[in-house]
Parts: C-alpha cells; sequence; structure tokens
C-alpha cells in the first residue's frame, strides 16, 4: 500500500510529468509521460498522448496519437481522462475510482480500485466492472474501502450529470 501523506507539490505549467498507474494490489500497471498544464488546487492536470496500441471498448477507441486530458485528485478518490482525437474530436471521459493521488518530485502516482465511469460522446454515463468488486470480496474483507469506492462511483456520476468540476472543463452532450 502506497503512503497517501504525500500531496501534490507545486509543479512548474509545462513541466514533463510520468504517470505511474498501480493495479489494486499496488503493483506498476503502466507509465507514460505528460505534461503539466493549469491545474487548480487539489488537483493535478496533464496532457498525455496515447502512445499504446488501439484499444477498441466497444463504447469507446483509444488510438495512437490520440491526447487526453488528465485530472488527478489529491484529496479524493478518483481521477479523470477526457479523451480526443488528433483533429480535437472529443471522444469521450474515462473515470477511475482510485485513492488520492500522490506527486513524488515529477511522477505522479495513482492506484486503480476496479470500478470506472465512462461517459460517452452522446452523454451517456456508464458504470463498469462493477461485477469485479462484487467478485473481489471486498465488501466481506474490508468494508471500509468498499464503502469509499461505491460512494466515489455515485459521486463521479454525480459529478459527470452536473458538469461539476473536472467535467464543466469540456463539453459532453447532457443525458
Amino acid at each position: 500500500m502506497m503512503d497517501r501523506s504525500s500531496h501534490a507539490p507545486e509543479l512548474r505549467f509545462g513541466a514533463d510529468v510520468k504517470i505511474v498507474k498501480l493495479r489494486p494490489d499496488g503493483d506498476e500497471a503502466a507509465t507514460y509521460n505528460g505534461t503539466l498544464i493549469e491545474s487548480p488546487p487539489g488537483w493535478v492536470v496533464i496532457r498525455a498522448t496515447w502512445t499504446f496500441e488501439r484499444m477498441e471498448l466497444g463504447y469507446m477507441t483509444f488510438e495512437p496519437e490520440d491526447y487526453l486530458i488528465e485530472y488527478f485528485a489529491t484529496s479524493q478518490p478518483f481521477n479523470a481522462f477526457v479523451l480526443y482525437s488528433p483533429d480535437d474530436e472529443f471522444k469521450g471521459w474515462y473515470c477511475n475510482i482510485t485513492h488520492p493521488t500522490i506527486v513524488k518530485g515529477r511522477t505522479i502516482f495513482w492506484q486503480d480500485l476496479i470500478v470506472d465511469v465512462v461517459q460517452k460522446v452522446d452523454g451517456k454515463i456508464m458504470v463498469l466492472d462493477e461485477d469485479e468488486l462484487s467478485e473481489s470480496g471486498l465488501e466481506q474483507t474490508d468494508l471500509a474501502l468498499h464503502t469509499m469506492i461505491t460512494t466515489a462511483r455515485n459521486a463521479v456520476v454525480e459529478k459527470m450529470r452536473t458538469r461539476s468540476y473536472p467535467f464543466s472543463e469540456h463539453a459532453a452532450p447532457a443525458s
């Protein structure tokens, strides 16, 4: 388990940063680079280019050279990524329920906690992987974590519906 006591230090606008995604068990899942853009207090916002292979999810497609504006909350248990094509076509929101983001130097660490929330181009909101959460046994083995995940999921859905920050920053049709 990561030390959650760290908060984002002042990072310089335009700084190159490394993003490290951790699996629910804390093992590293992916590492990629981004550039820090204007970020309000409590958030670290970066722009990153999708450098991985094409990923077709059925409800959203990530393609090489797509770019993301990624919002990492340092005190809330989620992050939010808005996806665009290279020609600035809005492709949707992808949100991960997480522990609050940790920033150490120029490295951003976030730990995925199973459940995701997506807002498609048409504004429809989808909650993903609730079956995995149920199968994880967290409700019996770590009720506090399970409650945090479900509370965060509900908060993200409400923020999407009301277009609260960060969802106010990039247009998606009202669902």
